[in-house]
């Protein structure tokens, strides 16, 4: 009995972090439709007045970007700014022959007499965290744009976003991300869901309210005087920009986010690159949990509801660790439920996991219906989206929670850039990709393997007991099924 009793406990507590998750989600939701109704009444520049319109360097860091560097020097050329207050920083760590073809398409954007330079470093010393420090040596703006290789900003951008720092206390504005390639599979139209939950309802829930937000790494712009105050960037952590976001909320400065400027950009294509992304993103959180969870708890500066959502903000990605430990431990679950009657009371926890999933996708849907519009259709087309979506994030919990406890324990990693292919359209095709990862990690296996082990859950619905089986449990485990078989298959064939 002792087993089994660590196994419920061990269950009930997964369960009840994904309920107080779920609630802070519910939360947010609230906050989000709450700032629709309010008018932004927020001061800003003039530009009008010549006077008014700041210096603002752009920065680009980027790193073998053969595929997409014309594109994206093409369109940062085209942003519409006064000439003689804008300069753009190439932050080149290239190390293929795209450091030639960049050059030259630099020295044809100099011949326009637009200020663009090309910066390079000897080593990659702190990755893009690095290149971003290295370029503020020389930057003349007071404000500094960030733009990953694979975002194009709409001409008008800088019009839509330096005006608000005329309020001295923004230290950063930032933007939504928008899909270019949304609808060109599965997998990218999974990722768009997520990241569209996350750039609606979280950023305008927190932001919404004064609690902390991140800048996301691109598509955004920085206060010079902001970066210095809450000291440079530092390349510690995988996701520099979490890092920074958080140390320059503690020093007090306000973050702007912008969810009706939207700044497009390409989705990972196949699942290597997309794997790789997310372990970059979860590591990182959870680097950063450790980081600054005793600054966040100990800062007299904010409030308790602000350090609640701070710390669930920081846990985000560690969610996928009680997931998968909730997927595991479903299946002997199963069968002491069946087995041992006078524990049924401890059943009732099961239902944390359903008010949860219920939750989410009343969250999600007031997200998807703001994108795509209402109506009965619209709704018949969320539930398959939501299902999808779901399922497939938790085939990736394995892969999740590795990064998570990676970087909750201390593994430090290099910066495993998410390669880009320059796609937009199904017609567009990536398999001669020179970056594409050939050989897929160990850890697919045992996805695989995870997969046959809710084919055996679900089998076990059918057995458990001598009531004619117990399928409480049985759409869960055909969703966990689905969703590691995607990600087991896909891995393994590469495809997208």
């Amino acid at each position: 009995m002792v087993l089994e009793y660590i196994i419920i406990v061990i269950y009930s507590i997964a369960l009840v972090l994904i309920f107080m998750y779920a609630i802070a989600q519910l939360n947010l939701l609230f906050n989000y439709l709450k700032a629709r109704k309010k008018e932004d009444n927020a001061v800003k520049f003039d530009f009008n007045d010549p006077s008014e319109i700041p210096f603002v360097t752009i920065q680009l860091p980027v790193y073998n970007e053969l595929y997409v560097m014309e594109r994206l020097l093409k369109n940062i050329s085209k942003l519409e700014y006064p000439r003689e207050k804008l300069e753009i920083q190439v932050l080149d760590d290239s190390t293929d022959e795209s450091l030639v073809t960049t050059a030259e398409q630099i020295k044809i954007i100099q011949e326009k007499g637009i200020d663009i330079q090309h910066i390079r470093r000897s080593n990659r010393k702190g990755f893009k965290a690095g290149a971003l420090k290295e370029g503020l040596k020389t930057a003349k703006g007071e404000f500094i744009a960030i733009f990953d290789a694979d975002f194009l900003p709409k001409s008008n951008w800088l019009y839509q976003t330096v005006p608000y720092f005329k309020n001295p206390k923004i230290g950063v504005v930032q933007t939504r991300w928008g899909h270019i390639n949304r609808n060109y599979s599965t997998l990218t139209k999974i990722q768009a869901f997520a990241l569209d939950a996350h750039f609606t309802l979280e950023q305008v829930g927190r932001n919404s309210e004064g609690h902390f937000i991140n800048f996301n790494g691109t598509a955004g712009v920085w206060r010079k005087e902001c970066i210095y105050d809450a000291g440079n960037w530092e390349g510690d952590t995988l996701t520099e920009d979490l890092d920074l976001s958080y140390r320059a909320q503690l020093k007090n400065w306000k973050f702007k986010y912008l969810v009706n400027v939207e700044t497009p950009a390409e989705l990972p294509v196949i699942i290597s690159a997309a794997r790789s992304q997310q372990f970059r993103w979860n590591k990182g959180g959870a680097e950063n949990f450790q980081k600054m969870m005793r600054r966040v708890i100990t800062s007299k500066n904010i409030p308790i509801r602000t350090k609640v959502h701070s710390l669930l903000h920081l846990l985000n990605s560690s969610m996928f660790t009680c997931i998968l430990l909730v997927a595991v431990l479903s299946i002997p679950m199963l069968y002491i439920k069946n087995e041992y009657a006078h524990l049924k009371n401890y059943f009732y926890m099961m239902s944390f996991f359903v008010i949860s999933s219920l939750i989410f996708f009343v969250c999600y849907w007031h997200m998807f219906k703001n994108i795509y519009g209402g109506g009965f259709l619209k709704f018949i087309k969320y539930i398959g989206s939501f299902f999808t979506f779901f399922s497939i994030a938790m085939g990736f919990s394995l892969h999740n929670t590795i990064a998570v406890l990676e970087g909750h324990f201390g593994k430090k990693s290099e910066f495993v850039r998410t390669p880009k292919f320059n796609i937009s359209t199904i017609k567009d095709k990536w398999e001669k990709n020179k970056y594409i990862k050939k050989k897929p990690s160990i850890h697919v296996v045992l996805e695989g393997l995870l997969a046959l082990y809710f084919v055996f859950g679900m089998y076990s619905a059918f057995i458990v007991g001598n009531q004619g089986g117990d399928f409480g449990l049985f759409p869960f485990h055909l969703m966990l099924f689905t969703g590691f078989s995607y990600v087991f298959f896909k891995s393994i064939f590469s495809k997208a």
